[in-house]
């Protein structure tokens, strides 16, 4: 059990939201996989930005340690002109609207990467090379962190909080939005995968919540059917927030660490708040289920 600012975490033997070197965690898929079993994690999806490339290398090493791994992808989308991440969960990795998913947002991530490539240069006073930054990415999806990376390396900032406060994070230069998909394209996407549709960590977003409903509400008439409410940057009254808003839109719920690797945001793999016991949990919708 872990002490979070005001909120008390356990480490849940699921684990819905985490990523890998497939887009911007430190661990390989198959690394990922054996941390999980190390700490006790028996289901895990591995949600990468806008590809399902993780789970597919990690299925052979989740076999061998038992772990049951979920189909898994973290899509970025806009709502109202808000950037707004589904969590896309169980769904078949092979299927055309994936397969068609996936090279969507892989073009949109790489003009994104070109466009801020051409802001931090301008902003820093520094040409940026775009392939020097690709290469920390390793030939997967080049993401802000590979950016930040790049900027410490360099000596532009002292630390990747610095390469976001000041030129990466929300509403910074780097913080390109153009090229995302609409909520409802997304949603569709992961259902006509066979998927289900999660709305993730949207405590974080910067909406009111009658704005936040109104988003919830296109969500559910899109196909969208559950929202995190367990989730490891939450503390308590955002758990209870969650969950209000889980029961009155009748969605369920889903959790995760949102874990991108060691000693980044703090915590594990599997740390979150418990589950909230008067929500659903999204895994009772799948067969077989935990």
């Amino acid at each position: 059990m872990a002490q979070t600012g005001d909120s008390v975490h356990v480490i849940s033997d699921i684990d819905l939201h985490c990523h890998s070197t497939a887009s911007d965690g430190k661990l390989a898929p198959e690394d990922l996989v054996a941390r999980a079993a190390e700490r006790g994690i028996r289901t895990l999806a591995i949600t990468d930005h806008d590809t399902a490339e993780g789970f597919r290398r990690a299925q052979s090493k989740a076999r061998e340690l038992d772990v049951r791994l979920i189909p898994g992808i973290e899509l970025s989308c806009v709502w109202g002109g808000i950037t707004v991440h589904l969590v896309g969960l169980n769904f078949d990795p092979d299927s055309e609207a994936m397969q068609k998913a996936e090279a969507i947002q892989a073009d949109a991530r790489a003009k994104r990467s070109e466009v801020i490539t051409e802001r931090l240069s301008k902003r820093l006073k520094h040409e940026i090379n775009l392939a020097d930054v690709q290469a920390y990415a390793g030939g997967d999806q080049v993401g802000r962190p590979h950016f930040a990376q790049y900027l410490i390396d360099r000596e532009l900032v002292p630390s990747m909080n610095i390469a976001f406060s000041k030129y990466l994070g929300a509403g910074k230069p780097g913080d390109v939005k153009t090229g995302w998909p609409e909520l409802a394209d997304a949603v569709e996407w992961i259902v006509q995968a066979g998927g289900i549709p999660v709305v993730a960590h949207a405590h974080l977003y910067k909406m009111t919540r009658t704005k936040l409903r109104h988003c919830l509400t296109d969500f559910i008439d899109a196909g969208g059917r559950a929202i995190e409410v367990a989730y490891g940057q939450m503390d308590n009254n955002q758990r209870g927030q969650m969950s209000q808003l889980a029961k009155e839109f009748g969605l369920m719920g889903s959790c995760g660490s949102d874990f991108h690797g060691p000693n980044r945001f703090g915590l594990d793999l599997g740390v979150m708040p418990s589950f909230p016991k008067e929500i659903t949990p999204v895994w009772h919708s799948w067969q077989d289920a935990v």
